[in-house]
């Protein structure tokens, strides 16, 4: 399954790359505070990027009974394929698309790396993950400002029985490290 999801996430990468272009800030480096660690997104395509986050994060507690009650904090690794549909209508609209404001939707993956764990009196070790798809907005400043909010839903994996659970990210830090081009005010 693991291999498969790779796979697909891989293809839609290099069907991406060859349409590079001039909407999508080439590179950014961000700090993230709510879940802390560190975030980069670097230009694909013409409105696409790939987003790839090492962090501290909340996530469920999918060996829970009520995982969606349950959640935690686990350093885990994130990385979504994002296109932003609506670069366009907000250039047109007079709206900044600097760092990649926009919407977005975005096959996203993330692998999480806990200790031993004891979840309803069960003892569960070794790594988790989730592979699925989720609609984001994300907003940027020129004070360096970012945050980025997606929603949708994945496949969990891991010592536990699998399932489709919801999938929520929030991210909210600086952009550190920046290379524009964007066709944006």
């Amino acid at each position: 399954m693991q291999k498969i999801i790779l796979l697909v996430l891989g293809l839609w990468t290099i069907s991406a790359h060859g349409q590079f272009g001039k909407n999508c800030e080439l590179r950014q480096l961000k700090i993230n505070l709510f879940n802390p660690g560190v975030e980069y997104e670097m230009a694909l395509g013409v409105n696409s990027t790939l987003d790839f986050r090492v962090a501290w994060q909340a996530a469920i507690e999918p060996a829970s009974e009520n995982p969606v009650e349950d959640y935690d904090f686990f350093p885990a690794i994130t990385v979504q394929n994002r296109y932003y549909h609506n670069f366009n209508g907000r250039d047109r609209r007079g709206r900044q698309i600097y760092g990649n404001s926009g919407n977005y939707i975005a096959p996203s993956a993330a692998v999480f790396s806990p200790d031993s764990r004891l979840v309803d009196g069960v003892l569960v070790d070794g790594i988790h993950g989730y592979a699925g798809l989720v609609y984001g907005i994300q907003r940027s400043y020129n004070s360096g400002l970012s945050f980025s909010v997606d929603a949708g839903a994945g496949y969990y994996v891991g010592p536990f029985r699998g399932g489709i659970q919801p999938v929520v990210n929030l991210s909210i830090g600086w952009i550190v490290s920046e290379k524009r081009w964007c066709v944006g005010k």
